[in-house]
């Protein structure tokens, strides 16, 4: 008998293979299709179940909480809503698109007196309504100011001038907010949530 070939200082010894008888293989592919078929209806049971849940869980989500926003928007109230809300804006727009271009245009420089007529608007449309308007006046109006604020030197703002010669200012969205309010009571919180920054 020959001498098995060496490689590399190893023998080499020829390999036997074993194969599996086949009704073994037959047995086998059987049992997996049975465990696949077993697995799928399973799957497919708790797929039904697990929708049946979600349907029961939507269904008492809706009863508890009502209909989802985007149903909402559809509904009398939310209409209602709306229309009020566009109603307090065309309202307000004309003083905040003044107020707006007095402070962030170049119309006035830093420390300039305003116009008797912007005086006259923005006193009887915002001033009026601050929540501390006698304090603000103090001892008489003489004119309203626009320069940088106190604390934010990057920030100009309204300020009251008074007739003793002190200067103080004041905040017009707070005039504003007070104004929604007293207007529109019913729908103040809600605008002034919706649209005014916290803290403003």
């Amino acid at each position: 008998m020959a001498a098995p070939l060496p490689l590399g200082g190893l023998p080499l010894h020829r390999l036997h293979y074993h194969r599996q008888p086949q009704h073994h293989l037959l047995t086998s592919g059987l049992l997996n299709r049975r465990l696949r078929c077993n697995d799928t209806s399973e799957s497919i049971k708790s797929d039904a179940d697990a929708a049946s849940v979600s349907q029961s869980q939507t269904a008492a989500v809706f009863s508890a909480k009502g209909p989802p926003p985007y149903l909402r928007r559809f509904s009398a109230d939310y209409r209602k809503w709306k229309a009020k809300e566009l109603e307090i804006l065309r309202d307000i727009e004309p003083v905040i698109l003044l107020t707006k271009e007095i402070l962030h245009s170049d119309r006035y420089m830093d420390g300039e007196l305003l116009t008797a007529e912007d005086v006259k608007i923005v006193v009887e449309k915002l001033l009026a309504y601050h929540p501390r308007f006698e304090d603000k006046i103090g001892c008489g109006l003489d004119s309203i100011m626009v320069d940088r604020h106190p604390q934010f030197k990057h920030s100009r703002c309204l300020f009251v001038v008074r007739k003793d010669g002190i200067w103080i200012d004041f905040s017009y969205q707070k005039c504003l907010r007070q104004y929604i309010r007293d207007k529109y009571p019913l729908h103040a919180e809600r605008f002034i949530k919706e649209h005014f920054k916290l803290g403003s």
